[in-house]
């Protein structure tokens, strides 16, 4: 009787934790960035706007987060491959960043893409702070 009622509690608790909200992004994202520096001060919506269109050279290209995503986070984007991209901008594409675990997935590979490292908790809710204002 137990064992199924452990189970059902298991399944519930990772699918809860798979929605979010930015909101709730850019609190775990605070408590991140709080144990990696303790100086922290909160995000900046113009330090990720910053991180957004700076640019850095991977193989031999310059790139930036608007390379696929264009310059405009409301407008769709497209890829290397030229697959189009949806906009960006959660005010654009309502589901954006409602999913924990695809943000953290996306987050890792972009950064790895474009800055050749990851990013900070610090960046990332720079970053958030950023985007769900843009209107």
């Amino acid at each position: 009787m137990m064992r199924p009622l452990t189970l059902c509690l298991a399944v519930f608790a990772s699918t809860s934790t798979l929605a979010a909200t930015p909101a709730e992004l850019l609190k775990a994202y605070e408590q991140q960035a709080r144990s990696e520096n303790p100086a922290f001060a909160g995000f900046s919506a113009s330090r990720g706007k910053a991180l957004y269109f700076s640019q850095s050279q991977a193989s031999g290209k310059t790139m930036s987060c608007t390379t696929c995503h264009s310059a405009d986070p409301k407008k769709a984007g497209k890829t290397p491959a030229f697959r189009t991209l949806a906009p960006l901008a959660p005010a654009a594409e309502p589901t954006r960043f409602t999913d924990a675990k695809k943000v953290e997935k996306w987050f890792r590979r972009n950064c790895d893409d474009v800055f050749k490292r990851e990013c900070s908790a610090q960046e990332k809710g720079d970053f958030v702070s950023w985007i769900v204002s843009v209107r």
